[in-house]
C-alpha cells in the first residue's frame, strides 16, 4: 500500500535532512493520511467562526467545550466510520461509537448521550399499493444488501451504546442511490462535567506516559490509509474490533482519576493508532516523548514495531501523570482490572523517539509528523449543477393526492424511525426528558433547571443540486429543530462528507459547503465548536452525493420551556412562513417521481432568523402547546406527522396557507425552509403577537378536531385530502414493516 506520495516523501526527506527509514515512513504515512491530517481541508476549516463567550475549546481538539454556567460544561464531538461500516457494518459502526466516546472522556467530561446520522442505498421502491406487505416482499431481493447494511449498522450502534450505559437519544437517516453498496455512519457524543475537571494538558519533563486498555493487535492496521482512499475492495484487516466492556472500564477509570486529580494529559487512540496519538500529543504539549515500543502490551508476541505503531486496535487510552501521582493512578487501573503499561516519558526535546528496548528505531520532530504539508486542491463548478437547475420538468398534478401523500409518508427517509430507535436504550442514565419521535430534537436534563436539546440534520439531495443552499438549509433545519424543543442554539458541529477531493468538481462542492456554514454562523452568532471532514467516500460505481451533516445543541433554561411536536385536542393551528414554488431536491420530485433537477429554494437568512426567534419567544411565553418545523416532505407531511403523533384528527384550509405555488402538489410537498406549524389554545394572544411582527407571513390554517379521526385538507371548499389517522399511521410505520420482513 502506498503510504506517502512522491511529493510527500521528498518533503519529509528534506525536513529530516536524511532518508526516513521504513518505520518512520509508516508513522508519517498514518498521520499524513487524509483521514488524520485534513491536508485538503484544514485551511478552509480554520475559516469557520469558532469564538464565543461560552466557547472554552473550539475545533482542532478531541471535542468542543461549551460553558453552560454554574461551573459546568458541555463537550461535543462527531466522528464517522464509513469505509469500515461498508465492509463490516456491525463492527465498523460499533467502533465508531467507541471512538467518539473516548474523545469526550479525553477532555475530562463524562459522556451522557449519543446521536447518529446514517446514509444507505434505497431499501424499498416508492409505495403506491394498498397491500403494503406484498409490495415490500417484491422488493426483498432487490434491496437486500442495503437492508443488511442498515440492520447491522443499527445493531452495532445499539449494542455498543447499550453495553456501556450511554443513551442514544436521537438520529437522522437518508436513503439515496448514491449510497448503493456503501453507507455513511456518523456518531456524535455529548459529555457533561465540571469546568474545574477539564484536563489541562500541561506536562513536565520526566512525567510518565501510560498506555491503558485493550491489548494492541493487528486489527485496524492501515485503517487511516484505508479511509483515505476510494473503497475498491473489502479490506477486513483494516476494520477494528469493538469491545464495549473495556470501553466502560476506561470511562470509569478516567472518571475516578479525574476525581482524584492524578491526570495531566489524556488522549484517545483512534485513526493512525500510536503514531498519530503520540505525535499529536507531543506536538500539542510542545514536549518530546521517549517511547519504548517493546513495553506496549500486545495480543501477539510476534508483532513487529511497525505493526504496533500503526495498529488501530480500539478501546485504548494514553494517560500522562507525574511520578508522585503514578502510584495512585496505578491503583485505580488495577481496581478496574484495566491492562496498562508505562511506555515512555516526557522529555524537554521536541521529538518523538521510538525505541525498541534501548535502540532508537525512529526519531523525528513531533511537529513534522503531526502537521502534514497542506494541499492546494483545484476547484471548478460542476457542469451538472446548471444543467439540472435549468432542466425542463414535465409533471402532471396527480388525480389522487391521498395515495401520493401516503406514499410520501411511507418514504423511508421520512417514515417513522421507531424500528431504529426502539433498539436503543434512551432512558439509561436517567437524563432523557424527551425521547426520539416526541419532539423535533432530543432533550436531556443537565440539572434541576437546565436542559439540553440536540439534533443532527442533513440533506444530500439538496446539497448535490446546490451545495451552498443545501448546507444553509441543513443549518436552518437543525436550528428549527432545536427551537421547536424550546432550546436556544449555542453551538454547531459539522461532519462534511464528500467524494475524492482530487476531483476539482467535488472539491468545489466542499468549498461551497464551508462558505454556507461561515455565513450562517456569522449571521446568527452561533459558533462552530467542532467537526469532522471525510473525503474519498466513493466506490467503483462513483462518489456519494455531497453529504454534510449538521449538528446543533441548544440550552433550555427552564423545564416549562420544553416543547413537544404534537398538538392537543381543540388546538388552533397556525403556520409561520411562506411556501415557495422551488421543488428541486425535494423528496416529492426525486422519491415519488424520479426527477433529479429543478430550482432549489433560496434561504433568506434574515427571514429564517426572524421566524425562528419568534417561535422561541412564544414557547418561552407559554402560549403554544406544540411546535413543528416543515422540512422533508413539506407542509402535508409535517401536518400528518402532527396528527399521527397526537392521535388526533385535523382539518386544514389550504386557501389560508401563505404561498406563491403555481400547483397544488407543490403547495403540499415544497420543502421551503423557515416554516413552522404551531398549536395553541390562546388564539387571540398568538394572533396579537404575530400581527405585531413586521413583514411576518403567517396564518391560522386549521384546527384539531376532537370528534374526528380523519386528516382533512380543504381547498376551494373541496376535500383535497381525506385520510384516516390510523391508515396514515400504517403507512408511516413502513420502515418497521420493511425490516421485520427482511
Amino acid at each position: 500500500m502506498e503510504i506517502l506520495t512522491k511529493a510527500e516523501l521528498k518533503y519529509l526527506t528534506k525536513e529530516l535532512k536524511r532518508e526516513p527509514n521504513p518505520i518512520e515512513k509508516e508513522i508519517v504515512g498514518a498521520q499524513w493520511s487524509e483521514h488524520c491530517s485534513y491536508k485538503s481541508s484544514k485551511k478552509y476549516i480554520k475559516l469557520l467562526p469558532s469564538k464565543g463567550d461560552q466557547i472554552l475549546v473550539g475545533p482542532g481538539y478531541d471535542a468542543g467545550v461549551i460553558d453552560v454556567g454554574n461551573g459546568e460544561v458541555i463537550t461535543i464531538h462527531i466522528e464517522s466510520h464509513n469505509h469500515p461500516s461498508a465492509v463490516e457494518p456491525y463492527g465498523g459502526a460499533a467502533t465508531g461509537v467507541g471512538g467518539v466516546i473516548r474523545d469526550i472522556i479525553s477532555m475530562g467530561t463524562m459522556p451522557i448521550a449519543l446521536l447518529n446520522a446514517l446514509r444507505f442505498g434505497p431499501i424499498s421502491s416508492p409505495l403506491f399499493y394498498n397491500n403494503i406487505k406484498s409490495a415490500i416482499d417484491e422488493d426483498n431481493e432487490i434491496y437486500s444488501h442495503s437492508r443488511w447494511l442498515l440492520k447491522n449498522v443499527v445493531r452495532g450502534i445499539a449494542d455498543y451504546g447499550n453495553c456501556i450505559g450511554i443513551p442514544t437519544i436521537g438520529g437522522e437517516i437518508e436513503f439515496d442511490d448514491s449510497f448503493e453498496n456503501y453507507c455513511l455512519v456518523d456518531v456524535a457524543s455529548i459529555g457533561f462535567g465540571k469546568k474545574d475537571n477539564l484536563i489541562q494538558n500541561v506536562v513536565r519533563a520526566n512525567d510518565i506516559i501510560i498506555l491503558a486498555g485493550s491489548l494492541t493487535g493487528r486489527d485496524g492496521i492501515h485503517g487511516a490509509s484505508f479511509a483515505s482512499k476510494e473503497l475498491e475492495e473489502e479490506n477486513r484487516s483494516a476494520v477494528q474490533i469493538p469491545d464495549p466492556f473495556m470501553e466502560k472500564l476506561l470511562i470509569d477509570v478516567t472518571r475516578e482519576a479525574i476525581e482524584n486529580d492524578v491526570l495531566k494529559a489524556v488522549k484517545d487512540l483512534g485513526g493512525g493508532g500510536l503514531s498519530c496519538c503520540l505525535s499529536e500529543t507531543s506536538a500539542n504539549l510542545d514536549k518530546g516523548f521517549d517511547i519504548d515500543v517493546s513495553k506496549v502490551p500486545v495480543k501477539y508476541h510476534d508483532m513487529n514495531p511497525t505493526e504496533i505503531m500503526i495498529s488501530e486496535s480500539q478501546e485504548r487510552m494514553l494517560y500522562i501523570t507525574s511520578k508522585n501521582k503514578f502510584e495512585k493512578f496505578s491503583k485505580i487501573l488495577k481496581k478496574y482490572e484495566v491492562p496498562f503499561a508505562i511506555i515512555g516519558k516526557v522529555k524537554n526535546h521536541k521529538n518523538l523517539i521510538i525505541y525498541k528496548e534501548k535502540k532508537a528505531i525512529a526519531n523525528m520532530p513531533s511537529h513534522l509528523i503531526a502537521y502534514a504539508p497542506l494541499m492546494n486542491r483545484k476547484s471548478v463548478k460542476p457542469k451538472y449543477i446548471d444543467d439540472l437547475r435549468l432542466k425542463k420538468i414535465s409533471l402532471k398534478v396527480p388525480n389522487d393526492l391521498n395515495i401520493r401523500v401516503l406514499s410520501m409518508l411511507s418514504n423511508p427517509t421520512i417514515a417513522f424511525k421507531n424500528w431504529i430507535f426502539q433498539q436503543f436504550d434512551q432512558e439509561i442514565g436517567l437524563r432523557t426528558i424527551l425521547k426520539p419521535g416526541i419532539t423535533d430534537s432530543a432533550v436531556l436534563k443537565l440539572n434541576t433547571n437546565k436542559f439540553l436539546s440536540a439534533k443532527l440534520d442533513g440533506n444530500s439531495k439538496l446539497c448535490y443540486l446546490d451545495p451552498y443552499q443545501g448546507v444553509l438549509s441543513c443549518l436552518s433545519e437543525a436550528r428549527a429543530n432545536i427551537i421547536c424543543s424550546g432550546g436556544m442554539p449555542i453551538g454547531i458541529v459539522d461532519h462534511l462528507q464528500f467524494g475524492n477531493p482530487e476531483n476539482p468538481e467535488i472539491f468545489w462542492t466542499f468549498q461551497k459547503g464551508i462558505k454556507a456554514i461561515i455565513d450562517f454562523s456569522k449571521f446568527n452568532k452561533i459558533p462552530v465548536v467542532g467537526g469532522k471532514v471525510s473525503f474519498y467516500n466513493e466506490t467503483k460505481h462513483g462518489p456519494i452525493k455531497p453529504s454534510p451533516v449538521i449538528g446543533m445543541i441548544g440550552l433550555i433554561e427552564h423545564k416549562n420551556h420544553i416543547s413537544k411536536a404534537f398538538p392537543n385536542y381543540d388546538d388552533s393551528l397556525f403556520i409561520i412562513g411562506n411556501t415557495f414554488n422551488e421543488m428541486g431536491g425535494s423528496e416529492y420530485y426525486q422519491y415519488l417521481n424520479g426527477i433529479l433537477g429543478g430550482s432549489v429554494h433560496q434561504l433568506d437568512l434574515h427571514t429564517d432568523s426572524i421566524n425562528s426567534n419568534l417561535i422561541l419567544k412564544v414557547i418561552k411565553n407559554g402560549l403554544i402547546s406544540c411546535a413543528h418545523d416543515c422540512s422533508k416532505g413539506g407542509l402535508s407531511i409535517a401536518l400528518l406527522e402532527m396528527a399521527i403523533g397526537g392521535s388526533c384528527g385535523i382539518e386544514i384550509n389550504l386557501d389560508k396557507v401563505p404561498n406563491n405555488c403555481k400547483r397544488l402538489d407543490n403547495l403540499l410537498f415544497s420543502e421551503t425552509p423557515s416554516r413552522f406549524i404551531i398549536g395553541t389554545k390562546d388564539e387571540d394572544k398568538i394572533e396579537k403577537i404575530l400581527s405585531s411582527c413586521k413583514n411576518l407571513e403567517y396564518s391560522k390554517i386549521g384546527k384539531v378536531v376532537t370528534s374526528s379521526d380523519r386528516i382533512i385538507f380543504h381547498q376551494n371548499n373541496k376535500k383535497i385530502i381525506d385520510i384516516e389517522v390510523e391508515i396514515a399511521k400504517k403507512y408511516y410505520e413502513n420502515i418497521s414493516k420493511i425490516m421485520e420482513s427482511y
